[in-house]
Parts: C-alpha cells; structure tokens; sequence
C-alpha cells in the first residue's frame, strides 16, 4: 500500500500530491491522509468532500474514518506502514447524492447496431470534523 503523494520533502515540510498542488505540512494546522473507497484523500478539519458511496450512512451521522496513512499536526508528521496505529478520523455525512450522468454508447457502423446506456456514481458528501 503506497501513500497518494507523489513525494513528501520532510526537512521543508512540502509534501507534493501531484496536479501541481503542494501542501506545506509546517503551515497547515493538523492534516491526514485516508484511504475510503479504494481511494486516499489529504483532509483538514473543517474540509469538504464527496467520498464513494458509504453504507448505511443518512445525513446528519457521524462517521469515523479509522484508515490513516499520514498524520501531521505542524510540528511531528507520521507515515504508517501502512496504517497510522491508534489515529481516526472523525467526519458528519452532509448528503447522499448521485454523480453526473455518464453517457455509453456502443455503436458499429453499416450494421445499425446503436446501444445507449448512462450511469450516476453514488457519492457521500462528508465534512471533516476531527482529526
């Protein structure tokens, strides 16, 4: 299990999670990485995001994400191998929702076989309230 940064610079506190986008770890006040749905994701508290689908989860519960890869808090940053032992993070379910419809379609030429299909992602949107 390899952690979703592309590099982590630990002597200027740069952390570097591709698309351009750099995050100094030294500044930000406490940030985590998770790992949900087959996918990791950099939290802070207060943040926002929309997650693949949760089960069992109506908006208004609390739910408790226990899959850390990275912890830092501005002054010590710790890597799990792969899991940060004993570190949770704590997140409110704002909605549950359905992505943008994606359009299919199969077509074959001189043949008229035309297939159209669509299909929406399930998505929890959750924000960040402890971590």
């Amino acid at each position: 299990m390899s952690i979703c940064v592309n590099a982590i610079n630990m002597p200027t506190g740069q952390i570097d999670i591709g698309n351009g986008r750099m995050y100094n770890l030294r500044v930000m006040a406490k940030i985590a990485i998770i790992e949900t749905g087959g996918k990791q994701y950099v939290v802070g508290k207060d943040d926002v995001l929309s997650v693949e689908k949760l089960a069992s989860t109506e908006a208004g519960k609390k739910v408790t994400f226990d899959k850390v890869l990275l912890v830092d808090d501005g002054k010590k940053t710790q890597v799990g191998t792969p899991y940060v032992a004993g570190a949770k993070v704590s997140a409110e379910v704002i909605e549950n929702g359905l992505g943008k419809k994606v359009r299919i379609v199969r077509f074959r030429e001189k043949s008229r076989y035309l297939k159209r299909k669509g299909h929406r992602q399930p998505y929890t949107k959750v924000k960040i309230t402890a971590v």
